[in-house]
């Protein structure tokens, strides 16, 4: 059987958070898909074989390093099934990555580690605070999805809805009759028509004057826009005008 993910921890030292990835992950990717050996190796089955045979199948190995994890003297010791898993995926070329079990837990220092392992201090590692514990188990989930291609097509996570952007066009009506169009550049003939209009109403180019200013009184003239042919003004009766003239 074929893994996605084969989860590497120390009973002792990080086997609580092994467990809370395996339940995590199997709930979110299907637990068809993880590897923890507590659970899925079935009774009656070689247990070193089942091992190897698990990781060699696997897409990634996830190793809980805890507190005490690179003081462990087992770790020295070529028996080691902790130490002789990781060594596996790097011969078979499966991607590795160290999850740091807690706030206190540190970075490991190729020093404390034997020969074969050394490499696994340079890989970059993701520390999962159990204070934050949800968090940190979806950012691992996120990135595995992201790093196997068989495990995000079976995430079961709800994609959340994409919030609107900058340009966006939202737009609502209500009670719409016949054809409703929007285009960024449209061309060609739109047929519209306004209802209860009041005031001035322009469906074609150009400007519309909606605030002329009112003029009366003889001798008034306003003139808007352009004005093509003769303008006649009509002054009125003159003769009041005259006569007052006259009697100065």
């Amino acid at each position: 059987m074929t893994y996605e993910v084969f989860i590497n921890y120390r009973t002792g030292d990080g086997e609580k958070t092994a467990a809370l990835l395996e339940e995590n992950l199997g709930h979110r990717f299907g637990n068809e898909h993880i590897f923890r050996a507590s659970n899925a190796i079935p009774p009656g089955a070689t247990y070193p074989e089942a091992l190897i045979r698990a990781v060699r199948r696997s897409g990634l190995v996830l190793v809980v390093i805890g507190p005490n994890w690179s003081k462990h003297p087992r770790l020295h010791a070529d028996e080691d099934w902790v130490r002789t898993e990781i060594q596996e995926a790097f011969t078979c070329g499966i991607e590795v990555i160290p999850i740091l079990d807690g706030r206190t837990t540190e970075r490991l220092n190729p020093a404390d580690l034997p020969a074969p392992l050394q490499r696994l201090a340079d890989v970059q590692s993701i520390r999962l605070d159990l204070h934050d514990l949800p968090s940190g188990l979806k950012r691992i989930g996120d990135i595995l999805a992201a790093k196997l291609p068989r495990l995000k097509a079976v995430d079961r996570t709800p994609q959340q809805k994409r919030e609107p952007e900058a340009g966006d066009v939202r737009n609502t009506i209500d009670e719409a009759q016949g054809n409703i169009v929007q285009a960024g550049s449209f061309t060609g003939d739109a047929g519209m028509v306004a209802k209860g209009n009041h005031g001035p109403t322009h469906f074609g180019s150009g400007d519309i004057n909606q605030h002329s200013p009112r003029i009366s009184g003889a001798g008034a003239m306003y003139i808007a826009r352009d004005n093509r042919g003769g303008i006649r003004q009509n002054f009125g009766d003159t003769r009041d005008e005259e006569e007052k003239d006259d009697n100065r």
